[in-house]
């Protein structure tokens, strides 16, 4: 997220106003942009969704169309290096690569009808993800392999953290939320993104850890922070890792 404090405008009145919605060139790459007005807002904020495929902005409400193109000219430099670590294509496909617990598979097609989709490790050590089926369903077969093993994780990882703090859970879903990777409800459900499989082993497990701490204090204050650390010494690696490279994961199109 980019912001910038509001400069003192012009009196000339805002007679034109900022489109909802437009395309924006960014380093030889058309991506929409989402404009909304505030009227709580003083300053110009501006958000690269989850997966690098589009842009939200937030301005003052009333504010001229020329002060928005400005904006977008003056840190277009920031955006094209932001957006320069998601790939074009970032498809599932025969031959591609997928992160399984942080460590790269390539996939690939067994040209079988039938099967399961696994991993096997060639001669070479080489770890490969063969996914059987019609060729045209492969990124959702693979998908489907991310989810289950996504939960297999999950529920390992929260049954243990539970027992730690002495708390109950109700239920664990699966879900492919862009805004968060978890949630915790005050009945004690819990839900994740399904793409936090392909994280690093540790970064699942300061998941499970954070929501699981929910349980106990439903907030983000220093007592939560403290048991999510309690629950997970590593935490301020797995959030700075999350940070970092949550979006590329994001990015990747199961079609």
């Amino acid at each position: 997220m980019f912001s910038l404090l509001r400069k003192t405008l012009k009196s000339t009145p805002p007679v034109k106003k900022a489109p909802a919605q437009r395309l924006v060139d960014v380093g030889g790459r058309s991506l929409p942009i989402t404009i909304r007005e505030n009227q709580r807002a003083t300053r110009i904020t501006l958000r690269i969704e989850p997966g690098g495929k589009a842009l939200k902005m937030t301005i003052p409400y009333g504010l001229h169309h020329r002060d928005v193109d400005d904006f977008l000219e003056r840190h277009n430099g920031w955006l094209t290096a932001k957006l320069s670590k998601f790939s074009d294509d970032a498809s599932v496909a025969d031959g591609g690569k997928i992160d399984i617990r942080g460590v790269s598979h390539r996939i690939e097609h067994t040209g079988s009808m039938r099967g399961l989709t696994h991993v096997a490790e060639t001669a070479e050590g080489e770890l490969v993800l063969r996914v059987s089926g019609l060729p045209e369903n492969l990124s959702k077969r693979v998908a489907t392999f991310l989810k289950k093993e996504a939960r297999a994780d999950l529920e390992r990882l929260v049954a243990f953290h539970a027992k730690a703090v002495g708390k109950p859970v109700r239920s664990i879903s699966m879900k492919d939320t862009r805004s968060r990777w978890g949630s915790c409800s005050h009945e004690g459900n819990l839900s994740f993104s399904w793409r936090i499989v392909m994280a690093p082993e540790s970064v699942i497990d300061y998941l499970a850890a954070h929501e699981v701490a929910h349980l106990r204090e439903m907030n983000h204050g220093p007592k939560f922070w403290a048991l999510c650390e309690k629950l997970c010494p590593d935490m301020e690696v797995s959030k700075a890792w999350l940070k970092c490279n949550g979006s590329q994961l994001h990015a990747i199109d199961f079609g």
